[in-house]
């Protein structure tokens, strides 16, 4: 018996209207932190209802791609927010006390990379990668230690004199420096014990409990730009994370 074909799959409108939306901050149209057009002037751009189009836009707002400002409008969301730049930061003091944690870069190399980081990339194995780690400290305590690692050509002649000149997170030097903006994430934590070189980092004795949290950071069109590996001190801080 001759099987049927697929029955072609249907788009609405509101999503067709939510790609185009997103086409046009991927070529750059409107940069990150400056306003999007109103709703009225884009459903006449895109000759849809306006209801159409706050439906795309409500969904981009859910995605943290936009951000309604009462009054004002809605504007490309920025990690160079000062409310916006730590937002994929879950490791938290227990206290629940809210603190700017400080940065220390070193280890910039460039490589092949493992076949754990190109398939996390999306990369042909033995693919050329930099990468580079990092101390994240909480008021002088070390509390994470970082491997980060990306594609060379992610991030042409990225240096570590520029990310320690720079005041914001990493997301927000990507994004500023480069144009690469972090859209979301995925995570997966396991427990695992310090190593020697952990330990040294994170100042706690070899063997000690961490927290390990392998994170691929993901651009428009799910496009995995960013792996890292953080190894997190347990003793007074937590992985906190809203569910909702």
């Amino acid at each position: 018996m001759k099987k049927s074909a697929p029955a072609p799959s249907f788009r609405p409108l509101y999503e067709q209207i939510k790609i185009l939306l997103t086409q046009s901050l991927v070529s750059g149209e409107w940069k990150p932190g400056e306003a999007i057009p109103s709703e009225l002037d884009l459903a006449a751009r895109f000759r849809v209802s306006q209801g159409t189009v706050r439906k795309a836009i409500d969904e981009l707002a859910a995605e943290n791609i936009v951000v309604r400002r009462q009054g004002k409008g809605t504007f490309v969301a920025s990690h160079a927010e000062p409310s916006y730049q730590y937002r994929f930061l879950r490791v938290m003091p227990d206290t629940g006390e809210k603190l700017h944690p400080q940065n220390l870069f070193f280890g910039l190399e460039r490589g092949k990379a493992s076949a754990e980081a190109a398939h996390a990339l999306g990369l042909k194995p033995g693919a050329t990668v930099l990468s580079f780690k990092r101390v994240m400290s909480f008021s002088g305590r070390p509390v994470i230690f970082d491997e980060i690692v990306f594609a060379a050509s992610q991030f042409p002649g990225l240096t570590l004199a520029e990310l320690e000149e720079f005041n914001g997170s990493v997301y927000s030097f990507y994004e500023t420096v480069f144009g690469v903006r972090m859209i979301r994430a995925e995570e997966r934590l396991r427990a695992v014990a310090a190593d020697s070189v952990a330990a040294a980092h994170l100042k706690v004795a070899p063997g000690a409990p961490l927290l390990c949290v392998d994170r691929i950071a993901f651009t428009y069109g799910d496009k995995p730009v960013e792996w890292r590996r953080g190894l997190c001190v347990t003793e007074g801080f937590s992985y906190l994370n809203e569910l909702s």
